[in-house]
């Protein structure tokens, strides 16, 4: 599998500051540090999201599932399924962070002329543009080849109380002081540990043991696909945000490789 390719847009030519000779050489390591800082926060992004993979691939969550060609077995245990990819690029993003520390630390010092020191802005921005460039393709891959497992997410989805903070609102819309609302949920929440039990589970008479404020609209308002739904502010979770969110990311990518790639 060949590296993503990295195309970069020309550069825009300005006159410096200080129009000496002199001063040119170090002014224009400037772009190199642009060029390694991109790819810097790239690879902080890759990373995080490689964490997103790992613990979505363990078995505690199993979230998802990934292709063979994107992990490997364990030496001694032959059922496990080790996400290395993710892990490696978790990793190297260390290196290129790196890579823009060295760059940082050799300029930081340099007076307004050429020096020697300057040839060490090569290997660094080579290796930053080199390793993002193959993490891209990895990840890339992994995403492409790997298994959404949906009833796992889905059951994800009915633990943890999500639907608490919905229930105290809906009391809030209702006329109860968003503090006393806090306060009546958080009992709820409490007899559920107590219980062993999620709020969804409740009856509207238990409910409304605890307000009598609670109706049937309650009971819905605790369905977790309800809850997905009710979040409709901009970068919210409601289907037709997503859709939203979605559509503005395509287009981002379309208007960057009319750029990148002319």
């Amino acid at each position: 599998m060949q590296p993503m390719p990295l195309r970069l847009a020309p550069p825009r030519l300005r006159e410096p500051a200080i129009p000496s000779a002199v001063n040119r050489r170090p002014q224009n390591s400037d772009f190199l540090l642009d060029l390694i800082y991109a790819c810097t926060v790239t690879m902080i992004h890759l990373s995080r999201l490689c964490e997103e993979f790992i613990l979505w691939a363990s078995d505690e969550f199993g979230f998802i599932t990934l292709s063979d060609a994107y992990s490997t077995g364990s030496s001694i245990m032959p059922q496990k399924r080790n996400p290395d990819f993710a892990e490696l690029v978790r990793g190297k993003t260390g290196r290129v962070i790196g890579d823009l520390v060295g760059l940082l630390t050799v300029l930081k010092g340099l007076p307004l002329a050429y020096n020697k020191d300057l040839q060490e802005d090569k290997e660094g921005s080579f290796d930053a543009i080199d390793t993002l460039s193959q993490s891209l393709t990895v990840v890339t891959g992994m995403i492409a080849t790997m298994k959404v497992n949906a009833e796992a997410m889905r059951a994800g989805a009915e633990g943890g109380f999500m639907g608490a903070t919905d229930l105290a609102d809906l009391l809030a819309a209702r006329g109860v002081p968003f503090r006393e609302a806090h306060e009546l949920v958080g009992k709820l929440v409490l007899k559920a540990e107590k219980t062993g039990r999620q709020l969804e589970q409740f009856s509207l008479e238990e409910l409304q043991e605890v307000s009598p404020v609670f109706d049937e609209s309650a009971l819905e308002t605790l369905n977790p696909q309800t809850v997905i739904a009710r979040k409709t502010s901009e970068g919210g979770t409601a289907p037709e945000q997503l859709a939203h969110q979605l559509t503005q990311a395509e287009q981002l990518l379309a208007d960057d490789s009319s750029v990148f790639l002319a």
